[in-house]
């Protein structure tokens, strides 16, 4: 109800108080209700002063996508690892050998658009360093 408040209020001399309270309640709530209320507000608040206060006042983690934050930033890094493997799976199932210092390029990489640039790629290179190149190589002409 508090946020429903927030939302009611926002452009309102109680506005700021609301947020406040709710920046302190909702920290110490448990379970996973907090975060989805605390992005609710940033959703629903967006790019009026209200939101900024309220983004300000969470130091905001975000399930949304495209903000950047740790959570974000630590949800992709989890995914690069998933299609990181992927990779080694697709490879291994095709009988591409892949080197030890490839292997460990492929693993590290927390460049989400990447990995999955190579998961595509990983169906149809000839040797796994060839995932490494910035470009497919082009078979030569006979």
């Amino acid at each position: 109800m508090a946020a429903f408040s927030a939302l009611a209020h926002a452009s309102t001399p109680v506005g700021d108080a609301i947020l406040d309270a709710l920046g302190n309640a909702l920290p110490k709530m448990a379970g996973h209700a907090a975060l989805y209320i605390g992005q609710f507000l940033d959703s629903a608040l967006g790019t009026t002063p209200a939101g900024d206060k309220w983004r300000n006042i969470m130091s905001f983690v975000n399930h949304f996508p495209g903000r950047g934050t740790l959570l974000e930033r630590t949800f992709n890094e989890g995914e690069a690892m998933g299609e990181a493997k992927g990779v080694l799976r697709v490879l291994e199932v095709r009988g591409v050998p892949v080197p030890d210092d490839v292997r460990e390029q492929i693993t590290a990489c927390t460049d989400l658009a990447r990995v999955s640039e190579w998961l595509d790629r990983a169906g149809t290179v000839e040797r796994a360093e060839d995932l490494l190149t910035d470009t497919p190589e082009a078979p030569e002409s006979v």
